[in-house]
């Protein structure tokens, strides 16, 4: 088992892992490396130091930049002391350097060519790991310590290209470039020119070759071909994390003396011989082949953190011979076989997988020599079967962070001193804490947070669990009891761990007799009153290294304050503390005082406190002052979050130009100014929110470096600059503000074919943008366009990871205005989206295209110029939420569409030009008369103003537009169907009785002749008139 992943069975929480590793390696600087010559030493009895040597080393001294605090060896370097106690250095018998241990040394910085440790050349030994040469490369030079058989250049933080020279080192028998860059987020060593071929082919003395987390990038064949033709003596080798790919060349065979094999997964034959098969760490994948379990002398598995998928193969059961399986870390699914045959197991591990069902309990019995059971991270659930607890030999079992539910129940203790770690965490386990886990006297490690565990616990009850050094209950329904806790009895537990944040606490555990050895506190989340002790400082004997007392109501810190010089975390984030700021100890990777009441200044030489800093918070205070160019000093830092503070003076352009920050939080401050300096060519910036500031001028193009970034905040400054077309070249921008300044000019880029294919929300409101927008635009958003389905499978957060292995998180958050409310996003959700154009001078027509954003959930397009009518197709965007577009000139009818709208809670069309009767049905019905008025010609609820009267006729736009769709206006043809309607009174009784017809002619011809009566030609025209008569009674 490697030393990492002990380290990660032992604590299984991730930030815990990490604070572990800088604990142990805060140890190795005390108790010695893998190499001697630690003390100073002169071999034979002459005691000589040559004097052209201790000038080469004190030369060499004289040009590293160390933490003289933490340096054990450099510091014991001085002229006019004896040379044979100069820490690190072995003399020879002629006065000679032959080795030189300058590991854990704390230097940073680098060294070149013309180091004088190249003139050295009696050197045998050189070992310089656990340094920081963060950002520096590997020097040329080696090749002129032509007697070095063995070098150690691990875990020093060197990045690039690995030198040629090296391989001339013929009589190397070690050689350790192991790098955790990648842990760090640090670029990583690399093995192209020379590649690992040429590295090796003149070591054939070699026989140990790590070169883990180094990227080499080669095919099977290749580098296998390449260790069997130049080291045939290997004996430990090290490729994991190094990129490579198999399948594996059989001339890997010709290696007799190496001890692990390393590679893919061929088909095995019958009854094939091999042993042991390790692959971990590699690139390789597919499905596990069922023929494994033909490989009957199997007895070794090891397939750690691959890229295996697919059931497990149930085959695997055959291997009666097998003591040790460890799948962990790949894509495994389906549910867990059973091993029937493999009853000899002594460890299993199925963690980090896809794993499902449940746990059957007779699948488990007779594992009477299982020692370890690890299937946390998967997603098995069901009830836990107690038989599990009762194994015999059982020492640590892992169940953590899977979909376990109900209660543990009572379970019988074969062994009260056999189970020594039990870890139940991350579950949905309920119920009380059953009285047999006290009765496992053997527990040194018991994790029960992040459940839903309830009732009151004694604290005072894990006095039988004298065993015991981690106990987390954290994130439980727990109320944790301290009645009855004695700070000073014997009997209690020696806390390394001890977690109980959220666990209703309303004052401090005294624990000072029982953290002789605490190294990890968490009691965040609590009532904790009143003053943080100053016993506090004190525990752990100056070993703790990670302490969080966050959401409190901690209101001082008590004098003297005396921090351990290792603590590693210290959050006291969301108090009420006052006074100055604590000064953090200079080892310190993560430190959070964020929102609290301090009001003092940030000392001139911050830089020099917070230089192994990677997360440094002081946001939501008041102080004040400026920020002086020492906190660049931290040259780790890869989150500075200062905002909502009174900061003033410009912002230090070293900051601009810091080459490792990834997050640069500096808004509602009073910084002022133009932003100077410029950004690095390789920015790796990923959130930049300099918004509510003073600051004047353009953004710098030198922006366009940072190819990570995903927020970039400006709004409310005074900048005033065209819109910035360069950064349609960061692809991966999700946020864009510049709200509130004085950005003029159009928006459209006619020279730019680049897209914001993951932009979800975009604010430009309050300012003097002009011209059309452009309608192409809307269709390279992607993140704006997903379906429901997409949009439930991006349920979760914008923030940035501190460290890889750890539960450390920068929260992004932004001001959004939504539904006539301004609001903070403080977990910005990246299934959010917005666009917020308001205020601004833009004009023309709402182009079609906005219809395809259809993830979109606010839209404010008010306070501008725009015209014609409301596209139709905005009744696509089924999520919108709020929809304002007010104080424009839109003319035309409300399209019915919008009454689709139905998640739609604020909606806004006033004081534009709309015509017509409003929509009714669904969240219309809801409106108030606010959001329609202004429109004289607009009638219809919730307006006063009915449609029957006083509604003007239609325009001639709305007559250009009325022949897409036909609408009957009763109130136009009211009159004609009077009109018909009597006539037809009148008509039909005369085109179907010839009776009425007779009596109405004949009234008719009565009539006519009064009228007649007088005039001359009576007789011929009612002859006439008899005529007409007989023809239509025909």
């Amino acid at each position: 088992m490697s030393g990492l992943s002990f380290i990660s069975q032992l604590i299984p929480m991730g930030i815990r892992l990490f604070s572990w590793i800088i604990f142990m390696l805060l140890c190795s600087s005390f108790f010695g490396t893998r190499t001697a010559f630690v003390s100073g030493e002169c071999l034979g009895d002459g005691r000589v130091c040559l004097e052209d040597e201790t000038k080469m080393l004190l030369q060499l001294k004289s040009t590293f930049k160390f933490n003289f605090n933490g340096s054990n060896k450099l510091v014991s370097w001085n002229q006019g002391t004896d040379c044979c106690s100069w820490r690190g250095v072995t003399w020879d018998a002629t006065g000679h350097v032959v080795s030189l241990d300058l590991s854990n040394e704390f230097i940073s910085g680098g060294f070149n060519s013309s180091s004088s440790i190249f003139s050295l050349q009696y050197l045998q030994s050189l070992n310089l790991a656990n340094n920081s040469f963060y950002n520096s490369q590997i020097p040329s030079g080696f090749d002129k310590l032509g007697n070095l058989t063995y070098l150690n250049l691990s875990e020093s933080g060197f990045s690039g290209q690995i030198p040629n020279d090296i391989s001339r080192l013929t009589r190397l028998v070690t050689i350790d470039l192991s790098s955790f860059n990648y842990l760090l987020g640090i670029p990583a060593l690399k093995l192209e020119q020379p590649n690992l071929r040429m590295l090796v082919q003149n070591l054939k003395e070699l026989r140990e070759l790590l070169l883990h987390g180094i990227d080499i990038s080669m095919q099977g064949k290749d580098w296998c071909r390449a260790l069997s033709s130049s080291v045939p003596h290997l004996r430990v080798l090290s490729l994991s994390r190094c990129s490579l790919s198999g399948p594996i060349d059989s001339s890997l065979s010709k290696l007799h003396f190496l001890s692990l094999l390393w590679g893919s997964l061929p088909e095995f034959p019958e009854g094939g011989s091999l042993r042991t098969l390790v692959l971990s760490d590699t690139k390789f994948s597919r499905h596990l082949p069922d023929s494994i379990g033909k490989l009957e002398m199997l007895s070794w598995i090891e397939l750690a953190r691959c890229n295996f998928s697919g059931p497990i193969p149930s085959s695997i059961s055959n291997l009666t011979r097998l003591l040790h399986l460890d799948l962990s870390s790949n894509g495994f699914t389906g549910s867990i076989p059973p091993f029937c045959a493999s009853k000899n197991l002594t460890h299993i591990n199925l963690s980090r997988n896809y794993l499902t069902g449940q746990i059957i309990s007779h699948h488990w019995e007779g594992f009477l020599n299982l020692v370890n059971l690890d299937l946390h991270h998967n997603f098995l659930y069901g009830d836990l079967p107690s038989s599990l607890f009762s194994l015999p030999s059982l020492q640590r079992l892992w169940l953590n962070n899977n979909q376990f539910s109900g209660q543990i129940d009572e379970f019988s203790v074969v062994s009260s001193y056999v189970l020594e770690v039990l870890d139940l965490s991350s579950n949905n386990l309920e119920g009380a804490i059953p009285n047999c886990v006290f009765d496992l006297r053997g527990l040194h490690i018991l994790e029960l947070s992040f459940n839903k565990l309830n009732g009151t616990l004694e604290l005072s009850k894990f006095r039988k669990l004298g065993n015991l050094t981690s106990l987390s209950l954290s994130y439980n329904k727990l109320s944790v009891n301290l009645d009855g806790f004695n700070s000073t009895s014997s009997k209690f537990p020696q806390f390394t761990t001890l977690e109980l944040a959220s666990c209703n606490l309303s004052r401090f555990p005294d624990i000072r007799n029982h953290s002789k050895f605490l190294a990890y506190l968490d009691l965040s989340q609590n009532q904790i009153q009143g003053e943080i002790p100053n016993w506090i400082w004190m525990i752990g004997d100056d070993f703790l290294v990670h302490l969080n007392l966050s959401h409190n109501w901690l209101v001082d810190l008590k004098e003297p304050i005396s921090l351990s010089p290792y603590l590693y975390t210290l959050d006291l984030h969301s108090n009420l503390l006052q006074g100055r700021i604590p000064i953090p100890p200079k080892i310190s990777t993560y430190v959070d005082y964020s929102d609290n009441s301090f009001i003092s200044s940030i000392p001139e030489d911050i830089g020099s406190y917070i230089y192994s800093a990677i997360f440094f918070s002081v946001s939501k205070h008041s102080i004040s002052g400026v920020i002086t160019a020492s906190i660049c000093n931290a040259s780790f830092l890869k989150v500075l979050d200062l905002s909502d503070n009174a900061f003033t003076g410009e912002i230090p352009s070293c900051l601009i130009e810091h080459e490792v920050l990834a997050v640069l939080d500096l808004r509602r401050n009073m910084f002022s100014g133009i932003i100077s300096g410029n950004f690095p060519g390789h920015c790796t910036l990923q959130t930049l929110d300099l918004s509510g500031n003073l600051l004047e001028g353009k953004i710098p193009e030198s922006v366009a470096n940072c190819i990570q970034l995903e927020v970039l905040n400006l709004g409310n400054n005074h900048m005033d600059d065209n819109f910035p077309c360069w950064l349609k070249n960061i692809s991966s921008l999700r946020v864009l503000v510049l709200r509130a300044n004085r950005f003029h000019g159009p928006i459209l880029c006619p020279t730019s074919s680049s897209t914001w294919p993951m932009l979800q929300i975009i604010d430009l409101a309050h300012n003097n943008f002009s011209g059309e927008l452009p309608a192409k635009v809307f269709l390279t958003w992607k993140s704006m366009m997903a379906s429901e389905d997409g949009i439930q499978s991006k349920l979760n957060h914008m923030q940035f990871k501190v460290l890889e292995f750890s539960e450390l998180y920068y929260q992004d958050a932004v001001i959004v205005t939504s539904k006539n409310q301004q609001m903070e996003l403080v977990k910005l959700l990246t299934l959010f989206t917005s666009i917020d154009f308001s205020s601004n001078n833009f004009e023309g027509q709402i182009p079609d295209e906005m219809g395809n954003l259809t993830s979109l959930y606010v839209l404010n397009l008010s306070g501008n110029g725009f015209t014609g009518q409301i596209p139709s197709s905005i009744g696509q965007l089924r999520q919108l939420e709020s929809l304002d577009l007010s104080r424009n000139r839109l003319s035309g009818k409300i399209p019915t569409e919008l009454v689709c709208l139905t998640f739609l809670s604020v909606l806004d069309l006033s004081f534009n030009q709309l015509v017509g009767s409003i929509p009714g049905g669904n969240q219309f019905s809801t409106f108030s008369e606010a959001s329609f008025q202004g429109n004289k010609g607009l009638c219809g609820q919730p307006l006063n103003l009915s449609c029957e009267y006083g509604t003007p006729p239609p325009t001639f736009d709305d007559q250009r537009h009325s022949t897409s769709r036909m609408e009957i206006k009763w109130e136009h043809l009211a009159p004609e169907i009077g009109f018909v309607t009597g006539l037809g009174i009148v008509i039909w009784p005369l085109t179907l009785s010839r009776k009425w017809r007779k009596c109405y002619y004949q009234h008719v011809d009565e009539i006519l002749s009064m009228i007649l009566y007088n005039q001359d030609q009576g007789r011929a025209s009612g002859g006439r008139r008899a005529h007409r008569i007989q023809r239509r009674g025909m």
